[in-house]
């Protein structure tokens, strides 16, 4: 075969967000594709399919004459409640995505294994996700623990979650139950609202995962302006976190030096992620923590290069 004429094709799907990449069997990037969420727990099987089919679609949309060989699309949930429905997944994929009605290879995956990928290439360790939604996950000696990431009403240290701590703060604010902060100030200007029914008209609308993880920018903006009830809700998020992430390696006893993967924006908090760091360190030394470089989706490439070559 033409090698030029194949492509290998990744995606990481989310509860904000689904990316795609396509590559060249060289590992050459040629393609990416962005689109809504596809988070099966929030979005549900057709739209999850949709925005994974829109995704492959525009990072395949400038490449003509050619063929995906490959495809690992990785999907929050998939692990969970969905385990099993891979198949019937995988065909509802394929009834909106014509560059993957004729791929040689298409497998429905877990979004955890691709984000953990994306920064390491060992098989065992630990992966902390903590973007719209938050999960820990470990991997040993065939075995496999999951630590919270049960959906948006408790995804402890999520961005999610730190919204509906910002929401609850500001909502008391606005009573007169505690006096007004710079805290109520920034999320007022930055989610732009004058009331509490404004307020609850963008948090109870269409998408109230989305507007409660926006809402989680305006509490990171105020922490890193020094608002102190904003870093109390960062500093707690990496303690709930790091919890997640050590009951996971104590579960899987890890007696070497492994790698936990940090993977999720909320890890953009130095407040968060310096709590998690310390806490991980005072309790498990041996783990070796890689904030990966490369996005989740990578590690979807990865994946699918690998499945591609066992085949």
């Amino acid at each position: 075969m033409k090698k030029q004429n194949y492509i290998i094709v990744g995606v990481d799907g989310g509860g904000t967000k689904t990316d795609a990449w396509a590559v060249g069997l060289d590992g050459r990037l040629l393609g990416k594709g962005r689109s809504g969420p596809s988070n099966l727990r929030n979005s549900g099987i057709k739209d999850s399919a949709l925005a994974v089919a829109e995704a492959i679609k525009k990072s395949t949309s400038g490449l003509k004459r050619k063929k995906i060989l490959s495809a690992f699309i990785g999907l929050a949930a998939i692990e969970e409640e969905y385990k099993g429905k891979e198949n019937g997944i995988k065909k509802e994929i394929l009834k909106y995505s014509k560059a993957l009605s004729d791929a040689g290879k298409v497998i429905i995956g877990s979004d955890q294994e691709a984000a953990f990928r994306s920064g390491t290439d060992e098989k065992e360790g630990v992966i902390v996700i903590a973007g719209t939604g938050c999960v820990a996950r470990g991997w040993k000696k065939g075995k496999v623990i999951k630590s919270s990431g049960w959906g948006w009403l408790a995804d402890e240290g999520s961005a999610c979650w730190a919204g509906q701590q910002l929401y609850q703060k500001v909502l008391r604010e606005i009573d007169g139950r505690e006096p007004k902060t710079t805290l109520y100030e920034i999320a007022s200007r930055e989610i732009r609202f004058k009331n509490a029914e404004e307020l609850n008209r963008k948090v109870y609308g269409v998408q109230p995962v989305a507007a409660l993880s926006r809402l989680s920018l305006a509490a990171d903006l105020a922490a890193r302006m020094g608002d102190k009830e904003a870093g109390k809700i960062f500093e707690k998020a990496g303690e709930e976190l790091s919890l997640a992430a050590l009951t996971v390696i104590k579960k899987l006893r890890f007696g070497k030096e492994f790698p936990l993967i940090l993977v999720g924006g909320m890890f953009k908090s130095s407040i968060l992620t310096e709590t998690f760091k310390r806490k991980i360190k005072k309790n498990s030394p041996r783990a070796k923590i890689i904030i990966p470089s490369d996005p989740p989706v990578y590690g979807a490439v990865k994946m699918a290069r690998e499945k591609y070559g066992k085949s």
